[in-house]
């Protein structure tokens, strides 16, 4: 009984130690304990492993200055959403439940933490100002104005940071943690600003205060670069060896000593002989098998220091094709071999494809992919008007030569594509094992150099290349079967002996992708229409490139021969006044005869507006001058509607002499032959709308002329004009139409998606992660579909996570929602791949490039799918 007796007495004091509503030391100890060792520390131990997954999962860009803090990856706390889950709702038991114990203030912090995490600023936002405002613990307060502090830098607030800052240095008694905390986040904070000094000021007091010797080996390396780019070798060499202290990981102690190598010896030494070796040596050491890109690449820049650039460039590329672990590192290749073709050769075609291939590898919100894609977009415009040209200049000469001709350069090309993919081919096979073991084997089929003929793949594929090309496709059979088909009445059809048909039909997977000649001859333009169409893209071509020339590029004279090449060969197109005034400006800069073109302007035409920019070349512009001349407009109107057209073409000619090229040019100009209507001849009047009418590219104006002039026109000239004239009376209408069709696709109620149909557009397959698996054929399906329907469209495929339950695959470039419908028909209709569902066809879209940026930050597939079915189909 009187052990019966006691326990009811424990268990009575435990179960009062319970309660929360009663404040006494039992119950404060008990809540203490239980929620610092039951709530607060497993939700803690759960966050802090999420933090780590975050820093395994990251991969170091040593190539570059490493960031302060690591960046959180969405997508690993994705992952991770049940753990922190769990950890949310552990600091809440610790809240609802011990709400008189010490650590309710430490469990609003695990919230905040969370929030950061999850990325709900606002959430995190509140969660570490109530931290800050209630708790009585100054180390807990110091903790969370830090991370509140790191939160309003995140949100680029800075006048909030500068106050929080402002506030901590006045504080006393912060422990080393929190020392190193802040240290670190101010560099973070000049880190931002893009404060190099800051940056290396924060991290130098941070270092002091590091927990451990692996912290204090990364924020030694981050100093030591940017010691070496403020070109403080010797500062940089011995922060490079504190790198290697702390037992770093072995990718960081490479690059540490690789750096330190360089700061110390290696840029300064003209024994070109050792540091070449010494390179050479790093290449072969098999500790450096994931890093062999990373020391050719160095030793490229090393190179390009010296001067050797053909040398460099063969190194990138070698470079590029080494293995590597960090797949960034190829993006920085070919971005170092686009800015080399673009300064020593200016050869823009090849920055652009080298830029492309940069982007690849780069993620698109790094800042030197967002650089990246403002740099090429000139570059892009370039390369198309290139290419138009060279490929119409080509499909025009080859429209002029007999039907033989054509057959025969046909040929030829299907010829020379497929010896060019059995030499790459080739190429890629791996060299010939010279062991006489494997010389044994060759027999076998084991040898991994394939000597014997019917083990090696492209051997057999350049014979039976070689076997269609003599004898056509002829059918596999013995001596005994060619003798008794001498006596079968049926005969076999002739094959046409050396065709590209017999080419192709070679069953063959190198030359699946070959075209037909019907295919290629098919595409040969032969209609007086697409003859028409050829020469009107060629001229927008030459026009547009010689414009970037100038403009963008500042190559004056590839600008003036391709303005030139337009007037020679055009010499009635539209654009010659403004062709002649960009020859005017170029021949001018480049102190040639400009004065030619001022007089051909005045002749040819009196009226442009181009005219009185080179009778007025001092004439003022920009904002002030669109401001002047639209206060010059409205009076001359209003001179004009009130009868006094004698005082309206006045201030029209003084307006267009101080003004002449603004926003308001075209209209003054239509005002001035409203004028001559009034005061001139009727054919005067016509004359001058025919010219404006053909030369201005305003449509609401154009319209408005070819209003005016419809009367001024006999029954004859306007039914020649129909005919004639059709495409260019009616293009306004046309364009009018095609508004009105986009006005009356509504995009659906509060949708983040914007319609711009000619935008480049991209064809999305979207699959689940099983479905995926299970079409496992897909993408050369893709591949095989792009070459018997697309040939010649050069179709991109790819694939990427869209989020962790779905993959996405990609089809580019379409240049607008057009060529992209087309697409999208002609898949939902025919094509088919083992595995592929038939709801993921019906499933698939196109987006514009905008679009698609909008729906990776959403995910949201179903979203894009409703804008897709109401505009598209």
């Amino acid at each position: 009984m009187k052990r019966f007796s006691g326990l009811a007495v424990v268990l009575f004091i435990f179960i009062g130690a319970c309660s929360s509503e009663r404040n006494t030391f039992t119950n404060r100890a008990f809540h203490n304990l239980t929620a610092h060792f039951n709530a607060y520390y497993l939700a803690d131990v759960k966050i802090k492993d999420v933090e780590n997954q975050v820093f395994k999962n990251y991969k170091e860009d040593f190539t570059q200055v490493l960031p302060v803090f690591i960046p959180i990856d969405s997508a690993t706390i994705q992952q991770n959403k049940e753990k922190l889950d769990s950890a949310r709702e552990l600091s809440s038991k610790a809240i609802d439940w011990h709400r008189i114990s010490k650590w309710v203030d430490d469990s609003y912090y695990l919230l905040g933490k969370i929030d950061y995490l999850q990325a709900q600023q606002d959430d995190a936002l509140n969660a570490f100002k109530y931290v800050n405002s209630n708790s009585k613990d100054k180390a807990l307060r110091h903790q969370a104005l830090i991370s509140l502090l790191r939160l309003y830098i995140d949100r680029l607030e800075y006048e909030n940071a500068n106050f929080t800052i402002d506030y901590l240095s006045k504080e006393t008694e912060i422990s080393d943690e929190n020392r190193f905390e802040l240290f670190k986040t101010l560099a973070y904070y000049y880190e931002s600003r893009a404060d190099q000094n800051g940056v290396i000021g924060a991290l130098d007091r941070a270092v002091a205060f590091a927990p451990d010797k692996k912290e204090e080996s990364r924020i030694n390396f981050i100093l030591a670069q940017r010691y070496q780019r403020e070109g403080l070798d010797a500062l940089a060499y011995d922060y490079y060896r504190k790198a290697l202290d702390g037992n770093p990981p072995y990718e960081r102690s490479f690059f540490a000593t690789l750096y330190a190598q360089q700061v110390a010896e290696l840029n300064a030494s003209k024994d070109l002989r050792k540091v070449r070796n010494y390179y050479d040596g790093l290449y072969k050491d098999p500790k450096n098998k994931d890093l062999k890109d990373v020391v050719i690449y160095e030793r490229a820049l090393f190179e390009e220091k010296q001067g050797d650039i053909p040398l460099t460039i063969d190194l990138l590329h070698q470079a590029a094709k080494e293995p590597g672990s960090n797949p960034r590192l190829k993006g920085y290749i070919y971005q170092k071999l686009a800015e080399i073709n673009l300064q020593e050769f200016k050869d823009f075609r090849a920055t652009k494809y080298y830029l492309d291939s940069a982007l690849t590898y780069i993620r698109e919100t790094d800042p030197v992919a967002i650089a990246i894609r403002e740099q090429k977009t000139k570059l892009d415009q370039y390369v198309f008007h290139v290419e138009r040209i060279q490929l119409n200049d080509s499909l025009t000469i080859i429209a002029g030569l007999s039907p033989e001709e054509q057959e025969a350069i046909a040929q030829n090309f299907i010829q020379a594509e497929a010896e060019r993919l059995i030499a790459e081919a080739r190429a890629q096979e791996v060299p010939k094992n010279s062991n006489i073991f494997n010389n044994l084997l060759a027999f076998s089929g084991k040898d991994p150099g394939a000597s014997f003929y019917f083990d090696n793949g492209v051997a057999i594929q350049q014979g039976a290349l070689e076997f269609g090309r003599v004898w056509g496709n002829r059918p596999l059979q013995d001596n005994w079967r060619r003798r008794s088909a001498i006596f079968q009445t049926t005969t076999q059809p002739e094959q046409n002996v050396g065709s590209g048909d017999s080419l192709a039909s070679v069953e063959n997977p190198i030359l699946a992708g070959l075209p037909t000649l019907e295919g290629l001859l098919s595409n040969t333009p032969n209609t007086p229409e697409q003859l028409s169409k050829l020469n009107s893209e060629l001229e927008e071509s030459y026009f547009e490139l010689g414009k970037l020339l100038y403009f963008d590029f500042k190559e004056i004279e590839p600008s003036i021969d391709n303005l030139e090449t337009l007037i020679r060969t055009y010499p009635n197109t539209i654009r010659k006044p403004e062709a002649y005034y960009l020859l005017y400006l170029a021949q001018r800069d480049s102190n040639g005869n400009f004065e030619q073109y001022v007089g051909r302007l005045n002749r040819e035409f009196p009226e442009s507006q181009y005219t009185f920019s080179v009778n007025n070349p001092d004439a003022a512009s920009g904002n002030l001058a669109a401001l002047e001349s639209s206060k010059g407009y409205e009076q001359a109107y209003n001179a004009y509607y009130s009868g006094q057209y004698q005082q309206a073409r006045q201030v029209v000619k003084t307006t267009l002499g101080e003004y002449p090229l603004t926003r308001n040019t075209e209209k003054l100009l239509l005002l001035d032959i409203m004028v001559t209507g009034k005061l001139e001849s009727r054919e005067r009047f016509k004359g001058r709308l025919e010219s404006y009418i053909e030369n201005t590219k305003d449509e609401a104006l154009v319209k408005l002329a070819r209003n005016m002039l419809k009367p001024l026109l006999s029954s004859e000239e306007l039914a020649a004009l129909t005919p004639v004239d059709s495409v260019a009376t009616d293009s306004t209408q046309l364009a009018s139409n095609k508004e009105a069709e986009n006005q009356g696709k509504k995009v659906p109620a509060e949708s983040p998606y914007k319609l711009n149909e000619s935008q480049t557009h991209i064809f999305v397959i979207t699959l689940s992660r099983s479905e995926s698996e299970a079409a496992k054929n897909l993408l050369g399906d893709l591949e095989n579909f792009h070459a018997n329907n697309f040939p010649n469209a050069r179709l991109r495929t790819g694939n990427m996570n869209l989020n962790p339950e779905n993959a996405i695959y990609i089809i580019s470039p379409f240049s607008n929602a057009e060529k992209a419908k087309e697409y999208y028909l002609k898949f939902s209709e025919d094509f088919k791949s083992e595995g592929f569902p038939e709801s993921s066809q019906t499933n698939s879209f196109f987006i514009s490039i905008e679009n698609f940026q909008t729906l990776n930050k959403t995910k949201n597939t179903e979203e894009y799918l409703d804008f897709f079915r109401t505009i598209y189909q």
